[in-house]
């Protein structure tokens, strides 16, 4: 049997933790949340919810949050790890469809938004971008799927013990960097239907940190068309074990 571990990043989640895990399908064995600084009781929710809980004293970024919970989760035994963000913004109930998604080999799932988004109320500004991105992205990738830049995922553990996503940016860009280097190594990423629901209380980035996201994306784009994600190269830079590939 799977072994499913749920990760939550968490920065100054304290008012929607609780109902994101209640929200949960029962389908998993673990639930891990890393309080990222946050200066608020998000730790101590998590604590009272008798989840995995840990806190970084200083902050690390979105990025480096979750190479925080990918190391605990494979050191667990996880063998599926699923990303959801702890704003209560997704819908979770697609999460047993991602897990059937892995068990049939892919190997990231994302949980895409694009179908309701603007019946959801995802701002109209977010919505252009998103598309606008996603595009190029597949276009690159020589994919077609409707949305690369969910924070619901699913990963098999071979993913993530295979690609060196310590190397990778601590910031938002880390998805983009994680989704290129899947790409590169040849692995599969497939995507199932969820919904999202945007209030007062959901986690997003501003409109300058969403620009500087975009433009970091689109370098990563380039990057991933010089070759530098591939397996080859990251063996010849020396950071990466040649037996792992």
């Amino acid at each position: 049997m799977n072994k499913v571990i749920i990760v939550m990043p968490a920065y100054k989640a304290e008012k929607t933790l609780e109902d994101t895990y209640k929200n949960l399908p029962q389908v998993y064995q673990e639930v891990i949340v890393c309080d990222d600084a946050g200066g608020d009781r998000t730790f101590d929710v998590s604590k009272s919810l008798k989840l995995t809980s840990l806190r970084h004293h200083k902050n690390q970024g979105y990025g480096g949050n979750q190479k925080t919970l990918y190391k605990l989760a494979l050191e667990h035994g996880a063998n599926i790890i699923i990303m959801v963000h702890p704003d209560n913004q997704y819908s979770t109930d697609c999460i047993p469809e991602m897990i059937k998604k892995i068990n049939n080999g892919s190997h990231l799932v994302i949980g895409s938004r694009m179908k309701t988004a603007l019946k959801n109320h995802m701002p109209f500004w977010k919505y252009v971008s998103n598309r606008f991105l996603t595009v190029i992205q597949n276009f690159v990738f020589k994919t077609n799927l409707s949305e690369f830049h969910s924070g619901l995922r699913a990963y098999n553990a071979h993913t993530l013990k295979t690609i060196p996503y310590q190397m990778f940016s601590n910031d938002f860009v880390f998805d983009s960097e994680m989704i290129a280097c899947i790409q590169a190594y040849g692995y599969s990423i497939t995507e199932v239907d969820t919904e999202c629901f945007y209030n007062d209380t959901v986690s997003s980035i501003n409109l300058r940190r969403s620009i500087r996201y975009g433009l970091e994306t689109l370098k990563t784009l380039l990057k991933y068309m010089w070759g530098t994600y591939s397996p080859k190269r990251l063996i010849n830079t020396g950071l990466f074990a040649e037996n792992n590939v």
